[in-house]
């Protein structure tokens, strides 16, 4: 699990949380009756132009026709409300989810830098420095998601919030426990591995000094007999010289006994 990953998703969710708000606004803020809503427009137009005696520019005229337009769009839309709450409760445990998974490796991280010795590629100011800003942000997520959904959204998405904070606070506690434990496993077994491919290195290099022994070994000997041959024939050519009964043997006269 990598803290950069998660942060990214943490994030992503937030952005989706943010749209589905805004959706969810615009869609309850249009529905029900749309002429009163229509009706509103107009008078505030009127107010702002014909009520003072202005002429309203074409751009006006324009962005108050592309308003109306939208408007009786999202009213149309009223029936996806329940579906985009549903969303919007999803994309908020994906946030709790990644949020606790970044803290839990957070604090185990801390836990390990007490007893272990770094030996990562990043310098340890770096990777400090990077847990801070990234603690930093993610508490900066969740003081805006808070006001989002509470403060500036309808009632029923900041109860959502709520309900869904509550559901996440105690399950994060039993999911930062549990990665912690998955992480310490993950960890033994990265230690057995690397034991294990430690221990396949010293053995492939203790078979290739025992092989060069033996290379080394049989080549002397193959020099020696090379060398007893010349500077002394009479013990033979093969590999180890003739006995003293060998060559006595040798030198007597051969007798054909026929057949």
């Amino acid at each position: 699990m990598d803290p950069i990953t998660l942060f990214a998703l943490a994030n992503g969710a937030v952005s989706a949380v943010k749209a589905g708000c805004k959706l969810y606004k615009d869609i309850k803020g249009a529905a029900g009756e749309v002429k009163e809503v229509l009706k509103d427009l107009d008078n505030q137009f009127h107010g702002a132009y014909a009520a003072k005696g202005k002429t309203p520019p074409p751009a006006a005229i324009k962005q108050l026709n592309e308003e109306k337009t939208r408007v009786k769009e999202l009213n149309k839309r009223e029936g996806e409300v329940t579906n985009i709450y549903s969303e919007i409760g999803e994309h908020l445990g994906s946030y709790y989810d990644n949020f606790n998974k970044c803290i839990a490796i957070f604090e185990e991280e801390e836990r390990k830098a007490k007893r272990e010795v770094y030996k990562g590629d990043a310098s340890l100011g770096k990777r400090a420095l990077q847990r801070v800003l990234m603690k930093k942000q993610l508490e900066q997520m969740s003081i805006e998601l808070r006001e989002l959904m509470i403060y500036q959204s309808p009632p029923e998405l900041g109860a959502l919030y709520t309900e869904v904070e509550e559901m996440m606070g105690t399950m994060g506690k039993e999911q930062k426990a549990l990665i912690a434990i998955e992480m310490r496993k993950h960890e033994i077994e990265e230690r057995r591995r690397e034991a294990r491919k430690q221990k396949l290195i010293e053995e492939a290099i203790i078979g290739v000094v025992i092989m060069f022994i033996v290379i080394v070994f049989m080549f002397t000997m193959m020099w020696v007999a090379y060398d007893r041959q010349q500077k002394y024939p009479q013990y033979g050519n093969e590999l180890f010289p003739k006995t003293e009964q060998q060559r006595r043997e040798e030198s007597q006269p051969k007798i054909y006994i026929g057949r």
